[in-house]
């Protein structure tokens, strides 16, 4: 089973936000998760976004694969940095 972090579309048409979700890669978008990580909004200024980075960096470290957007969040919120340097602190 290959585990991604992806974006899980809520809300109403025209006025959409995402929970960030762990997920099986085989399953549809809006379909069955494994875990809640997080929460992102768009249509505030600026961009809301609500994560728990402990378990984000838990997943990436068993493998799971981020997709763009979801790297792109956890860029800008420093999981990915600390991640590298907890790697190169080893």
């Amino acid at each position: 089973m290959a585990v991604k972090l992806r974006l899980k579309r809520m809300g109403k048409k025209g006025y959409a936000y995402y929970r960030i979700v762990a997920a099986d890669s085989r399953s549809p978008r809006d379909g069955r998760i494994i875990e809640a990580i997080g929460t992102y909004n768009p249509n505030l200024d600026p961009a809301q976004i609500t994560l728990d980075e402990e378990k984000a960096m838990n997943w990436i470290k068993n493998g799971a694969q981020p997709s763009d957007t979801v790297r792109t969040i956890l860029s800008k919120q420093g999981v990915l940095k600390k991640l590298h340097d907890e790697k190169n602190s080893k």
